[in-house]
């Protein structure tokens, strides 16, 4: 087993239970879904529910749903009466998330969208506290300036995904690399805005906690 391996096994050892619900839809998305590696996980997914306890959002948007995963951790946070707005652009991941999130106990906390939140988001008459980034990486910096403009001051993205398995240290992607362009592009535009406080944390593929002033 390699140290790194070794270490993962033992810090999901010293952490919170995700719980038999959570536990039953990992599986079922390494069963029956592509791309399994793309729901965040037992570690991310205890981080993004104590994240909610601390900052206690009222309105909190997802953009990349998948399987639900993540959605499920965020709204277990929610305290009564605050709201999950989560979009998922692809229509024929319906049928499987969906169910899941219609039959969780957080399901009165959670609207799932089925469509471009780059379409929707602007429609709806919502401030939000909270925002989630985890959706199709080369339109990152796209969805960056679309919450900022509904984002209260004070308030958090966290950005998934945005150390891309290293490829934003090579210098020059290739042209067809359309996603690590778009992750480099977007760390390179927060670390130079300074309407925002930002950091970037080495958990999983990097996550980057975004506070607007």
């Amino acid at each position: 087993m390699k140290e790194t391996d070794a270490l993962d096994d033992y810090i999901l050892q010293h952490i919170d239970e995700e719980g038999d619900y959570l536990k039953a839809l990992y599986r079922a998305t390494h069963v029956k879904l592509l791309r399994p590696r793309m729901a965040s996980g037992h570690l991310q997914g205890r981080m993004l529910k104590m994240f909610v306890q601390m900052i206690r959002p009222r309105q909190v948007l997802e953009i990349g749903t998948y399987s639900g995963y993540s959605a499920l951790c965020l709204a277990e946070g929610l305290e009564d009466g605050a709201m999950l707005h989560t979009f998922e652009i692809n229509d024929e991941q319906e049928d499987f998330t969906r169910p899941w999130l219609e039959n969780s106990p957080y399901s009165d906390k959670i609207k799932f969208y089925i469509g471009d939140a780059m379409q929707i988001v602007p429609t709806l008459d919502i401030t939000f506290d909270l925002a989630f980034m985890d959706g199709n990486k080369r339109f990152y910096v796209e969805y960056y300036e679309m919450i900022l403009k509904q984002l209260r001051s004070g308030g958090y993205i966290l950005a998934d995904n945005t150390l891309w398995d290293g490829h934003v240290l090579e210098e020059n992607p290739h042209h067809t690399d359309l996603q690590t362009i778009g992750i480099k592009k977007f760390n390179d535009l927060v670390a130079a805005d300074d309407r925002v406080e930002k950091v970037i944390l080495p958990m999983r593929d990097g996550l980057t906690i975004i506070r607007k002033k």
